[in-house]
């Protein structure tokens, strides 16, 4: 079909503007009102030729703790949405709101004008109108969707959806659960982004002091002074801010998933949070690793994982007798937990973990490791197509005597290590360590207030586990772990490379990508051919982990597994280092891509994706 995007897009406004629709009725009432009824918590499916969402507003309720909500279909989060690869379907959205709204197919493969981010691909869906969306699913696997509007998804506006596989499901279960994390604040959205712009580090409950507990020395708290900078900077909004939601659940609501022993039983997991990393556990329990992003994988067995914000994991667990377990997801700041138990007998509870102690960032996490022990990916063959320049492109070489300060001969993996903190004692701290030095970043970065740091030495950390789990006594998973399922065999090498810098001021609560800030109007897009093969490099040259986004199409991470690299439509990129992925630009129009830390983007951590139409088609 060929679209003009102009036309499209117009066309599209025309149709956000249809005359407003009868409220249903599980909607009458208050419920269309700020303050007014109370909203559903879990989850039901929706599935069929024709699928309704209303998007309302009322009152959410957890844990001692109210506050308005944006409520789909009456529930938070919103229903399942159940589609079979190759079947038909109509999305149709309405917006019951006195505000415009989105709703965003979070990794589906779909025409360009449908993917739900206004300002890029449509207008967006004004009060009162109705926006259909027709599908037929050419994929499977584990997804989700929510509002690309106003902070809406912090609200409620977010949701499960699940593909089934036109064929044989390569998982064999007996059971599945749906584990959708998420976080609830009676705080207004726009006052939290508004406390961050003031003080980035008005939510941290975890700040170092002269009387706290953390295992750092006076000189170290002086280092760390001088740089401007908290080892405690984890996360920017956290617990007690948030309740942290298994399926719209609080702790409090004990939340009960069934099983019976001896089943395979499939997690999916999905974290629609916010702004929340989670590190997921059911202890004594292992878990295979089955699909990531909704794309299989070849099963891993592991005893926890870490993920990011918009990623998703499904996994297999085999509880063989009788009894609860947890399902603790714990933040990666350890402020907080999301819990459920699965458990054989009902209202039987598991026993939950204890809340570990905070973690700390480290020499890594500033762009100063050599390898040591943090999951780089430095020196290995890779392959052909996989090697990953031994020096960022774009780089200019570092002159570290010039610099005026040592650099670690080695670093250790434990945040708490001696000899780590040593080698920051053995730096030179009269510039602020230097890592504010500009000249290191390529000329396509735009020097300005936007950007307080430069990483010094980037490496690739795919084989990283996250931030507190490199050092636990149990299989956490990372990258170089994955593997799809299926090999590629017609691998194609890149046409060229490009690298992009993940930039920031966190001072000033200022995000980019390149030093740039995002903005719908003026901006020139990331142009890609059709059917171009791309590797991109993702430098991150700040301190904080990155999940960074691609709309409308799948990449595979370069984590030396060649034609094995898994396809994700998200990837974290750990701070101060770097990670690759390869594309294949075969989706044409314009697509969103952006960090997935929801305040993050809003500060202007995004960019527009533009795919050449085909040869023969109107663009």
């Amino acid at each position: 079909m060929n679209y003009s995007r102009r036309n499209m897009i117009g066309s599209l406004a025309a149709l956000s503007g249809l005359a407003v629709l009868p409220m249903p009725a599980w909607a009458t009432g208050n419920m269309g009102r700020h303050n007014g009824g109370s909203v559903r918590k879990g989850i039901y499916d929706l599935s069929g030729a024709q699928i309704d969402l209303h998007i309302g507003e009322g009152n959410f309720a957890t844990g001692g703790r109210y506050g308005h909500a944006i409520a789909v279909n009456g529930s938070v989060p919103g229903p399942l949405i159940r589609l079979k690869e190759g079947e038909k379907t109509v999305l149709s959205v309405h917006n019951m709101l006195t505000e415009d709204s989105s709703v965003h197919w979070h990794g589906l493969l779909l025409p360009f004008q449908f993917d739900g981010v206004p300002g890029i691909s449509f207008p967006g869906i004004k009060p009162g109108a109705r926006f259909d969306v027709p599908l037929t699913p050419r994929q499977s696997g584990t997804y989700w969707w929510h509002s690309h509007s106003g902070l809406q998804e912090q609200v409620g506006h977010y949701g499960p959806l699940i593909i089934d596989p036109a064929g044989t499901d390569p998982v064999q279960y007996d059971r599945e659960h749906i584990i959708l994390l998420s976080e609830f604040t009676p705080m207004h959205p726009h006052q939290i982004m508004k406390k961050l712009k003031v003080s980035e580090g008005y939510f941290s409950m975890q700040k170092t002091s002269a009387s706290d507990d953390y295992p750092l020395s006076a000189e170290q708290r002086r280092m760390w002074g001088q740089m401007r900078m908290m080892p405690t900077d984890i996360a920017d909004v956290s617990a007690p801010t948030y309740s942290y939601l298994i399926n719209g659940h609080g702790p409090d609501d004990g939340l009960e998933l069934p099983f019976a022993p001896g089943e395979r039983v499939r997690l999916r997991i999905i974290n629609g949070s916010a702004m929340t990393f989670f590190n997921f556990r059911l202890p004594g329990l292992p878990m295979t690793v089955v699909q990531a992003d909704g794309m299989n994988v070849q099963p891993v067995e592991v005893d926890e994982l870490q993920i990011g914000v918009a990623e998703t994991y499904d996994v297999i667990v085999t509880p063989t007798e009788a009894g609860a377990f947890a399902l603790a997801a714990e933040s990666m700041d350890r402020s907080g937990m999301a819990q459920a138990s699965l458990t054989s007998q009902p209202r039987r509870k598991a026993a939950f973990p204890a809340l570990r102690d905070p973690p700390l960032l480290t020499m890594a996490d500033m762009g100063m490791n050599h390898g040591d022990n943090q999951g780089d990916m430095k020196d290995a063959d890779h392959g052909a197509h996989d090697a990953i320049p031994a020096e960022p492109m774009g780089h200019r070489k570092m002159d570290h005597a010039a610099m005026g300060h040592k650099m670690p001969e080695a670093v250790a993996a434990d945040a708490h290590s001696e000899h780590d903190m040593g080698a920051m004692g053995a730096m030179d701290m009269s510039g602020g360590m230097n890592m504010r030095d500009t000249s290191l970043l390529p000329e396509t970065v735009k020097v300005g207030p936007g950007i307080d740091m430069v990483a010094m030495n980037p490496q690739d950390r795919t084989g990283y586990p996250g931030l507190g789990l490199d050092n636990v006594p149990h299989r956490v998973l990372n990258y170089r772990m994955l593997k799809s399922l299926a090999m590629d065999h017609h691998k194609r090498s890149p046409d060229r490379k490009m690298e992009l810098h993940l930039t920031g001021n966190m001072e000033r609560y200022m995000w980019s990508f390149d030093g740039k800030k995002y903005s719908a109007v003026g901006d020139d897009p990331i142009r890609f051919g059709f059917n171009e093969r791309v590797q991109v490099k993702l430098v991150n040259d700040t301190m904080m982990a990155h999940p960074i986004h691609l709309h409308g199409m799948f990449f595979e991470v370069v984590n030396g597994q060649g034609h094995h690299q898994p396809k994700k439509h998200t990837v974290i990129v750990q701070p101060g280092s770097s990670a690759t992925f390869d594309v294949t630009t075969d989706e044409p129009g314009d697509w969103a891509f952006h960090c997935h830390l929801l305040y993050h983007m809003h500060a202007g951590m995004m960019q527009t994706v533009s795919v050449a139409f085909p040869e023969g088609a109107s663009s």
